[in-house]
């Protein structure tokens, strides 16, 4: 054959894509286990640090072993729907929180995953996820609630795309620490009254201090957190 051709450049061509595409593919499946695993450990690794298990003077231990610490202290997963009722066969670990928000926000029925942990003092946190959209992409975290139903034992938030130093730092040990004994019920019984603004974790029990810089990120996961908080209430302190 002509390798000068025409013919000849568009058969080569063809079966070079062809063969990239074949090793691409088998290298995707043969990844596919590790990716999974890894994405499933560091839910739970997410899981565990609302809680304040995995951790080291309040910063995330690089020694613990998330998978072993989440197979010990979970003692229930569960899923509500919109009226705090549980759903049968539904394995909360596995719930897509991108598609729950979407429900949330466009007033379909959701099913909103709840996991109850064991703590070293013997007590029993819930944790309860929420997911939202901050200023790029994706922001996301986790909150556990003291048996009172109102008490934040721990939180712990990550994103997908904000600004490293400004929005981003909603994922620092520094900003999500100061929601540890902070109560999601303000003085006047209204619930999920979580607010981040600057100095607001001067003595107020509802107040989580913003990033500088960051003001649109802040009210993003202030939001966030008052959505999902309005469906888990339901279920808090019964």
């Amino acid at each position: 054959m002509n390798t000068n051709s025409n013919t000849y450049t568009i058969i080569y061509t063809t079966v070079l894509v062809v063969v990239v595409a074949a090793i691409l593919a088998i290298v995707a499946s043969a990844l596919k286990p590790r990716q999974t695993a890894n994405v499933e450990l560091e839910q739970m690794k997410s899981i565990m640090l609302a809680a304040n298990i995995g951790e080291t003077n309040g910063q995330p231990d690089k020694k613990a072993d998330f998978k072993k610490l989440y197979d010990q202290n979970i003692v229930d997963t569960y899923v509500i729907d919109s009226k705090g009722n549980r759903v049968e066969g539904v394995d909360a670990f596995k719930v897509d929180l991108k598609a729950q928000y979407n429900a949330i926000k466009n007033g379909g029925d959701v099913t909103l995953p709840v996991y109850e942990c064991k703590t070293a003092d013997g007590n029993t946190v819930t944790i309860l996820p929420c997911y939202g959209a901050g200023l790029w992409g994706a922001i996301w975290g986790y909150i556990s609630v003291e048996p009172d139903g109102e008490t934040i034992h721990g939180a712990y938030f990550s994103h997908a795309s904000e600004t490293p130093g400004l929005g981003g730092e909603i994922a620092a040990p520094w900003f999500y620490n100061q929601f540890d004994g902070n109560v999601l019920e303000d003085a006047a019984g209204a619930f999920s009254s979580i607010k981040i603004v600057k100095g607001g974790d001067n003595g107020d029990p509802n107040g989580v201090d913003a990033i500088s810089g960051a003001t649109i990120t802040s009210r993003s996961l202030q939001n966030t957190i008052e959505q999902w908080m309005n469906y888990y209430k339901l279920i808090l302190g019964d």
